[in-house]
């Protein structure tokens, strides 16, 4: 469930950001969009490895530092991925 809600808050921080292809972010004002204590643990490390295992997420190293971008060529496919996951939470939360 937190890799979930890490990956989401990710992708929307980049969509407000309008982080498409060539203009990228460091990583840490990646993180900043993370709950405090989320931001150094493991789980936080996979969401962002998961995120450019789905190509979401470009990242190259500029200025010793790891930046990061979305993948202009995986906008729809990002967009299903935030909608189907809220669409998931809603459901849950009807039963709850």
């Amino acid at each position: 469930m937190a890799k979930e809600f890490i990956m989401r808050r990710i992708l929307r921080k980049l969509i407000n950001l309008d982080m498409w292809g060539g203009k990228h972010t460091e990583e840490t004002n990646l993180k900043k969009c993370i709950p405090k204590h989320l931001r150094g643990e493991k789980v936080t490390n996979e969401a962002i490895k998961d995120l450019i295992g789905l190509e979401f997420l470009y990242f190259k190293t500029s200025t010793h530092e790891k930046h990061f971008s979305l993948n202009p060529r995986k906008k729809k496919e990002i967009y299903e991925f935030l909608r189907d996951k809220e669409i998931q939470d809603i459901n849950k939360k009807d039963y709850i």
